[in-house]
């Protein structure tokens, strides 16, 4: 419940080194609701939870999506995916997290989400199942959607198809992985080798092409101060006025 006031702009469920138990998941989230409304105003907080697979091939994407219906019918308002290898294996995951009769967008298949999950995430949403189905489609592929889709490009091998996979319509940010990538390269990530520097740079720059987020917790310029500055609300704070964001409060 505390975590419904919040300073950050999301919260991050990390389901990927974590049990995957939607019981407790589901009382995390109607906890923000008993906890909110947020200082916004908004029922609750954005919670992008991590998925407990690795899209690491085709195979391994069809035989678990129904995860993300899982994850997405306990009401998150995302899903990032680890070792996001291929644009194929992302556009499996752009499927599983939207309904069938979501408007129709080449190279991506018909919804699989399916009918009688929608009730739980409605009501902590706090809509009805009919909105919630409307609203719960990837941004910005659904400019009214409100469903965020993400990408760790976290080893090497995804690093090589980094520009395809994120430019995949319904992708809203992707990430490097500094600590997954540095193991994949068998390097040391606090020294930040010119390969961790090329990596992360390849990433950002996809993310531009692709118009979409890049998410980034330190850079090799900043990493020391970060550490020893740490999150909290007055670093949000500077990044806000940084980038002209005016908060409600």
């Amino acid at each position: 419940m505390r975590l419904a006031q919040t300073w950050a702009d999301y919260i991050t469920y990390n389901m990927e080194h974590s049990p995957f138990n939607m019981d407790a998941l589901r009382g995390f989230m109607q906890g923000l609701v008993d906890g909110g409304p947020t200082r916004s105003g908004h029922r609750t907080p954005t919670v992008v939870a991590v998925l407990p697979l690795g899209g690491i091939n085709e195979q391994v994407m069809w035989g678990n999506y129904w995860m993300v219906e899982q994850v997405l019918g306990s009401g998150v308002h995302g899903v990032l995916l680890a070792h996001a290898r291929t644009p194929e294996v992302v556009r499996i995951l752009v499927q599983s997290a939207r309904y069938p009769h979501a408007p129709k967008t080449e190279g991506i298949g018909e919804g699989l989400r399916g009918s009688g999950g929608q009730g739980f995430a409605a009501r902590i949403w706090g809509v009805s199942n009919q909105e919630y189905q409307r609203l719960a489609d990837p941004w910005p592929l659904n400019p009214d959607g409100e469903i965020l889709v993400g990408l760790k490009i976290e080893d090497r091998h995804a690093l090589e198809n980094a520009e395809k996979s994120v430019a995949v319509p319904g992708v809203g940010f992707a990430e490097w992985g500094p600590g997954d990538m540095s193991m994949s390269y068998n390097v040391q990530r606090a020294q930040m080798p010119q390969v961790l520097v090329d990596a992360r740079a390849r990433v950002f720059e996809a993310t531009k092409k692709a118009g979409v987020a890049f998410l980034n917790s330190m850079n090799g310029d900043n990493i020391i101060a970060m550490i020893d500055d740490g999150p909290g609300p007055e670093a949000a704070d500077r990044g806000r006025r940084h980038t002209n964001r005016q908060m409600p409060w």
